[in-house]
C-alpha cells in the first residue's frame, strides 16, 4: 500500500513516516510539509523520497493519504486534489464551521475519514460510553479530559456528555453515577505512536473497504457490516 503523509515533519506525522518505513507491505509515496519548512528538499531517512510542499500538479500515485497538518493546509490540499478519487485519513484538528463545510463538499469526490483522536481504542471507548448512556438514561454522566476545551469537530456528538466542543487528548475518562453504582471508562494515550498506529489502521480500512465518497469517522471501521456471502 502506497501512502502519502501530509504534515510529515510534525509530531504525529513523523511517527507515521517512521511506522511506514518500518512496516513490510507499506511504501512511503510522498512526504508533504509546509512550503516554509526547513525540511523541504531533504531526503527522508536517506531514501529517494524528499520532503516537499503540495502543489496543484501533485501526482504521487498514492493509494491513500494521511493528513496531520493544519486546518488551512488540509482544506487547501483538498481543493488542489479537485475531483481525484484518492481517499484521505485526516487527523488535523481545529477546523472552523466554514472549513468543515468545505471538507464536506470535497467529500463528494472521495472518502474522507476524519477524527481528532486516532489513538487505538479511543472510539471503542466512545461507542461503549454511548451505549451506557443510552441504556442508563437516568445516570449522571460526566467526562474529564487532559486537554483544554476548544471548538473542535469532535467524535462525541452522539454522547450526552457535555456536547461536541472537546478535544480528546492523552486521557479521556467517562464516569456514570447510577445511584449506588458507579461506572468509569478510562482511555489513556502513553505515546504519540498510538495516533500513528490508529491512522494507519484507518488507511488500511479505507483501501481495503473502498467506501463510497463521503465523510467517515473511525467509528465506521467498527460498525462495518459483513459483505453478503462473507
Amino acid at each position: 500500500m502506497r501512502i502519502g503523509v501530509v504534515g510529515a515533519a510534525g509530531r504525529v506525522g513523523s511517527h507515521i513516516v517512521a511506522a511506514i518505513l518500518s512496516s513490510p507491505g507499506l511504501e512511503l509515496a510522498a512526504c508533504l510539509v509546509n512550503p516554509r519548512s526547513p525540511h523541504v528538499g531533504r531526503p527522508v531517512s536517506g531514501g529517494s523520497i524528499e520532503y516537499r510542499p503540495a502543489d496543484a500538479a501533485m501526482n504521487a500515485h498514492c493509494d491513500v493519504m494521511i493528513d496531520f497538518s493544519t486546518p488551512a493546509a488540509t482544506v487547501a490540499l483538498q481543493a488542489q486534489c479537485a475531483k481525484k478519487r484518492i481517499p484521505f485519513v485526516i487527523g488535523t484538528t481545529g477546523f472552523s464551521v466554514a472549513q468543515v463545510r468545505k471538507l464536506t463538499s470535497h467529500a463528494r469526490y472521495r472518502p474522507l475519514l476524519l477524527s481528532d483522536n486516532f489513538a487505538t481504542g479511543a472510539h471503542l471507548a466512545t461507542i461503549t460510553a454511548a451505549m451506557i448512556a443510552q441504556a442508563l438514561p437516568g445516570a449522571l454522566a460526566s467526562e474529564a479530559q487532559s486537554y483544554t476545551l476548544r471548538p473542535d469537530t469532535g467524535a462525541l456528538e452522539a454522547l450526552p456528555l457535555g456536547g461536541n466542543d472537546r478535544r480528546p487528548g492523552d486521557l479521556t475518562q467517562y464516569h456514570f453515577d447510577v445511584g449506588g453504582v458507579e461506572i468509569t471508562l478510562t482511555h489513556r494515550v502513553n505515546t504519540l505512536s498510538a495516533y500513528a498506529d490508529g491512522a494507519l489502521a484507518a488507511a488500511h480500512w479505507l483501501v481495503g473497504s473502498n467506501p463510497a465518497p463521503g465523510l467517515y469517522s473511525p467509528a465506521d471501521m467498527f460498525r462495518q457490516q459483513p459483505r453478503p456471502g462473507s
